[in-house]
């Protein structure tokens, strides 16, 4: 008889730690599953905060890329206005004198041609 007080012994003692292990997996499951839930409601709330920020910077960015643009063609126009008018004062001075607009379109030639014969002269030394 001596071997049966010590054999419930060995059994309550088994199941005193097997309950102390269930409690402890359910009361670590309990706070696992705490930190998970808040931080599923921190990322949440901060997906919230993010969205109108996002959509502010992606209407800024929309915005100075119109701006760009309507910039670009304005300089694009005045550009082409400022072409029409040298050509159209180019025009008239050829008519107003046109022995001096040969004389000077020659002149021009002549001293492009030096030009061009200079540097390749100096390219076939070097």
């Amino acid at each position: 008889m001596s071997t049966f007080p010590s054999t419930d012994k060995s059994a309550d003692l088994i199941n005193q730690a097997s309950q102390s292990a269930d409690h402890a997996i359910r009361a670590t499951q309990q706070a696992a599953n705490g930190v998970v839930d808040s931080a599923a409601n921190s990322l949440q709330d901060l997906r919230q905060q993010a969205a109108p920020a996002m959509e502010r910077a992606s209407e800024r960015v929309s915005s100075m890329a119109h701006r760009g643009l309507d910039s670009v063609r304005e300089t694009s126009h005045q550009l082409r206005v400022k072409a029409e008018h040298a050509s159209d004062s180019t025009v008239s001075y050829i008519r107003e004198e046109p022995m001096k607009s040969v004389l000077i379109a020659a002149a021009t030639g002549a001293a492009l041609m030096a030009l061009v014969s200079l540097v390749a002269r100096s390219r076939d030394r070097g």
